[in-house]
């Protein structure tokens, strides 16, 4: 029988019980939820013996473990001459055998484990893996994609796409004609050369050339792509009082500088205004402010080059091609103030006829020295 209740007014105390009630009911069922708690710790120690971690898998399967190594470019995004650094994107591939890991196909349903994305390879595999770092890599990079696959039996084949930038130096010599060796060095990291040794894997060797030659988005712009090149040798960390040697692989990427753009806009421009400068040989010996204002004006501006060189070259102890064209720029026409002033001299002193016979042979003189002395530059550079 449904009895109705007349409704009392709330006192003080009733007023305090709701308002504390909000406040004891979170507590209340946080207080349930730790039994959850503590049996969603307990299954998880009690997980099945394929996901839980073993105790020997961080370590290398056999002494020494044989990894078979291929690096492969798919983009040259940038190359950067004066910080003497190249950003790339890469693929790694790496294979060795753990028998460890090793399964029968048919109780696993499936003849190929694979463990792809960043959760799965972090989370899931716990097998043994090498850490290949490029230990000139610029900053911690950009890792793209993973992907980890086990054979039934225990061979295991890592895959990983990277975005990186490198630093290696660059021999510019011969700039703008230079080809360069742009090297990647890659070693086991936290793994000595006795536990993990690196093999150049074959099958690789070629995959970068012929794919350069199908696409052209491998070029950065101004160069092309010659060849790769993978060799294995060993190098020494100092490691505080200790040096280990680790296996190491080296990675060359071919390149040659398309060196034509910089001849028409840099360096022809220049050969064009030394010339220019050697009009002084046609001007009346007597006007020598005249000659002196040409051979002035060409100065300032061949140093004004040597400031745009200065300024998209490294700081290199050596000269580089286009440096000394730009020192032989500058001598020659420096040379054409004081024959002015020689000249001038010779008219003051009633010798005119002589001064015109000194110009006609520093027309002749002075374009065979200028290139006599470019050729005899390239071809010491382009050899040595």
């Amino acid at each position: 029988m449904y009895i109705a209740q007349t409704p009392r007014k709330e006192t003080h105390s009733s007023m305090h019980h709701s308002s504390v009630k909000p406040v004891t009911e979170p507590i209340w069922h946080l207080m349930k939820s730790v039994p959850l708690f503590v049996a969603a710790i307990m299954s998880s120690l009690a997980l099945p013996s394929a996901y839980a971690i073993d105790a020997g898998m961080p370590n290398p399967p056999s002494k020494p473990t044989t990894v078979k190594c291929g690096l492969f470019v798919l983009d040259i995004v940038d190359i950067d001459d004066v910080n003497e650094t190249f950003e790339a994107e890469i693929a790694i591939v790496a294979t060795w055998d753990d028998p460890r890991l090793a399964f029968d196909p048919i109780d696993e349903g499936t003849d190929k484990k694979i463990f792809q994305g960043e959760f799965q390879f972090n989370e899931i595999f716990t097998g043994w893996w090498p850490q290949l770092v490029i230990i000139n890599q610029i900053g911690r990079g950009d890792t793209n994609a993973i992907k980890i696959s086990v054979l039934p039996n225990g061979e295991v084949t890592y895959l990983e796409q990277r975005n990186v930038r490198l630093e290696t130096p660059m021999a510019l010599y011969d700039y703008p004609f230079d080809i360069q060796n742009l090297r990647a060095f890659m070693i086991p990291f936290g793994n000595m050369s006795e536990e993990v040794v690196l093999e150049v894997d074959d099958r690789y060797r070629e995959t970068t050339e012929s794919y350069a030659k199908r696409e052209s988005t491998v070029n950065v712009a101004g160069w092309d792509f010659l060849n790769l090149n993978m060799d294995v040798d060993s190098t020494q960390l100092q490691l505080h009082e200790t040096a280990p040697t680790f296996s190491r692989m080296v990675t060359t990427i071919v390149l040659e500088r398309q060196s034509w753009q910089i001849v028409w806009v840099l360096l022809f421009p220049l050969v064009v205004l030394v010339s220019m400068a050697w009009s002084t040989f046609w001007l009346d010996p007597e006007s020598i402010s005249d000659r002196l204002n040409i051979s002035f004006v060409g100065i300032l501006t061949i140093v004004a080059y040597q400031f745009v060189v200065i300024d998209n070259m490294p700081r290199n102890s050596y000269l580089t091609f286009t440096d000394t064209l730009l020192l032989v720029s500058f001598l020659i026409t420096s040379l054409t103030i004081p024959h002015s002033l020689y000249v001038k001299s010779l008219t003051e002193h009633d010798k005119t006829p002589t001064a015109h016979q000194y110009d006609k042979i520093c027309r002749w003189a002075f374009p065979l020295a200028y290139a006599a002395a470019i050729f005899v530059s390239f071809t010491l550079y382009k050899v040595n």
